[in-house]
């Protein structure tokens, strides 16, 4: 067993011993235990990311023989090249102090080794998804991270939201899973393999090649682009298969920070990148992920306007930033998309477990219009959601200005008229993110307490194991940007990708920095005027929001409603599932099959039964009498035959 062995297998460990013995060995042990399996992944996944992105060179790591059926064969195998590694240290590093963060947040949860044993879970899917060397064996982890969602959003299974927010979690994803399976089998129909290094080599002959999919002849790459597209849609959230990321926030905090901020929602993004040698054959299926992350940019950026949810805010806020990330894969700027992943993992994480810390000190309360006035009160936590703030917003030298703005600057580079509405959204939707963002941190911290006198009594700052893991995700929301961005769109991006990237978005990022000073400084013009506006909204004048939603109250609704999407589904969808479902059922079910076959059989045995039942009276003088009658019958029968009868 070496190294990558432990990184992957650790957090297995952990999810089995606390799983299966959590109960036996106690609380404070299956804390202690997951918690340190998943830190000792991070901090041997640190020296693998140096070794593999400023060392160069891919190979695997064999772990078993899998799958030998026919053409089918394949092993059990981890892909390690800079891609991978970049994965393991945000999941890994994110997944630590998460697991640490949760030691003093779910203190006085009852059942702690279940939820541990569940994080665990989770954070070993995703090492599987994220180091897998074959489709095959990134469906088994995207599976897996599916199944921990689940499992994790409905921790708290008892709460009826609870419970049906997971279902949806599970049954969306379902929807884009089928997308992504569907994919995989188009892709072993034409290269006849499912292993990475075995596509990838076909994929330039296969540029011109088309097939027939739904009765039409289709070019073979963009289909099945569009395909696996469809599977990252599900599990990243874009706008149609968005609707379960707000409503998990029903899980616990520090589930929103792992799974929702910083980990699984960031799954579609890698697999578009991992996939990017195909993608750049495919440049019809590219131009839809620029447009469905363009669109979602802007549309999550409107609906966290209004919301009032303090982690729903960031729930849509983690949204358009996956859109962000979408449209820099579909102009071919992958290093962008990464760069960006792999920062918004720091200061989203920071700002979902700053609103957890937030939620904590509350006593529970996640209404914002219910807080205020609590900057005093919790110092430290209102300084790290400062730095997750202006991270988020793309303020000057943070982490978010340097990839933010080099995805917004790729998609003017591209050029194009999917360029040109790519350009356009992320620049709104950079002004909508910082005005919702202040308003998060205004309504939050500034102005006059909104809560009752008792919950104001009991408010303190989150203890040390809780504040610590924030501190360290500020350290990286202030300066990973700045210490990254040329290894990963600068100069050095070549050497540090060294072929785990296609080397399509060489061109577009070539070009951001010979873009026009106007272009290159408009998200930072956009981030002051949202955070003015802000200001000015709910610190200088709080009467002017509250007059504007009453005067514009259908636009109000419609952003407070998210776009009626889900009463849209509801309509389309849901309903029409459950009167189907009702039809076969009472009429299908229960008069067809059940009133013919079983019920109507058992029916019919019953009365004859009944019937028959009052031939026995149990007096002689009957059966002798129906005894005569039967050998009356037989020889009447006997002597008809003779006759010719």
């Amino acid at each position: 067993m070496n190294q990558f062995h432990v990184i992957v297998f650790g957090p297995l460990v952990g999810f089995l011993i606390a799983g299966l013995f959590g109960r036996r060995i106690g609380d404070r042990a299956s804390m202690l235990l997951t918690s340190l399996l998943v830190s000792l992944s991070a901090v041997l996944s640190i020296p693998v990311f140096i070794d593999t992105a400023f060392s160069g060179g891919q190979f695997s790591v064999p772990v078993l023989e899998w799958v030998q059926v026919g053409m089918l064969h394949f092993t059990w195998s981890l892909h390690v090249d800079t891609l991978t590694a970049v994965m393991l240290v945000v999941v890994t590093v994110v997944s630590s102090l998460v697991h640490w963060y949760s030691i003093g947040y779910m203190d006085e949860d009852p059942d702690k080794p279940r939820f541990f044993a569940y994080l665990s879970l989770f954070t070993f899917a995703m090492l599987m998804l994220v180091s897998a060397d074959n489709l095959v064996q990134t469906f088994f982890g995207w599976e897996g991270v599916g199944l921990a969602s689940y499992l994790l959003i409905g921790f708290w299974f008892k709460k009826p939201s609870a419970n049906a927010a997971a279902i949806k979690a599970f049954v969306v994803n379902r929807v884009g899973d089928f997308g992504f399976s569907l994919g995989i089998f188009a892709l072993f129909m034409v290269t006849g393999s499912v292993g990475f290094e075995k596509i990838f080599a076909k994929v330039p002959s296969l540029a011109q090649a088309d097939f027939i999919f739904l009765g039409h002849q289709a070019h073979a790459l963009t289909v099945i682009g569009v395909l696996l597209f469809i599977g990252a849609m599900g599990k990243s959230a874009q706008i149609l298969l968005h609707t379960w990321l707000p409503d998990a926030m029903e899980g616990p905090t520090p589930v929103s920070a792992l799974i929702h901020a910083a980990t699984m929602v960031t799954a579609g993004v890698f697999l578009v990148a991992r996939m990017s040698p195909l993608y750049e054959h495919a440049p019809a299926a590219a131009d839809l992920v620029t447009f469905i992350g363009a669109t979602t940019a802007f549309f999550a950026a409107t609906v966290g306007l209004v919301q009032n949810d303090i982690k729903r805010v960031i729930a849509y806020s983690t949204c358009s930033q996956l859109g962000y990330m979408f449209v820099a894969a579909g102009v071919s700027a992958y290093g962008a998309a990464i760069f960006h992943l792999f920062t918004h993992a720091f200061f989203k994480a920071l700002l979902f477990l700053g609103a957890g810390s937030v939620i904590h000190a509350m006593h529970h309360e996640q209404d914002m219009r219910r807080m205020g006035g609590l900057r005093p009160m919790i110092p430290l936590t209102y300084l790290m959601m400062i730095v997750g703030t202006l991270a988020l917003t793309g303020f000057p030298l943070t982490a978010g200005y340097f990839s933010k703005d080099s995805i917004i600057e790729a998609a003017f580079a591209h050029g194009g008229s999917i360029g040109e509405y790519a350009f356009v959204m992320t620049v709104v939707a950079a002004a909508l993110t910082s005005f919702y963002s202040w308003r998060l941190i205004f309504l939050t911290f500034h102005g006059r307490p909104r809560a009752s006198e008792e919950v104001l009594a009991h408010v303190h700052e989150s203890p040390a194991v809780m504040t610590i893991p924030l501190m360290v995700l500020a350290a990286g929301a202030l300066f990973a940007g700045w210490g990254f961005h040329e290894f990963f769109v600068g100069e050095a991006r070549g050497e540090f990708w060294n072929g785990a990237l296609a080397a399509g978005g060489g061109r577009v990022l070539d070009h951001i920095h010979h873009l026009p000073w106007t272009i290159t400084y408009l998200p930072t013009v956009m981030m002051v005027l949202g955070f003015v506006i802000a200001f000015w909204f709910y610190l200088a004048n709080p009467a002017v929001p509250v007059a504007l939603a009453q005067r514009m109250n259908g636009l109000y609704r419609f952003l407070l409603n998210k776009w009626y999407f889900d009463e849209l589904y509801d309509l389309l969808f849901v309903r029409p599932a459950f009167r189907i479902g009702r039809a076969l059922w009472k009429i299908g079910d229960g008069r067809i099959i059940d009133g013919l076959g079983p019920d109507g059989v058992a029916r019919a045995v019953m009365a004859g039964a009944a019937r028959i039942r009052r031939i026995q009276t149990g007096c002689i003088y009957t059966y002798a009498f129906a005894m005569l009658i039967g050998v009356v019958l037989l020889v009447a029968t006997v002597m008809l035959a003779e006759r010719g009868f």
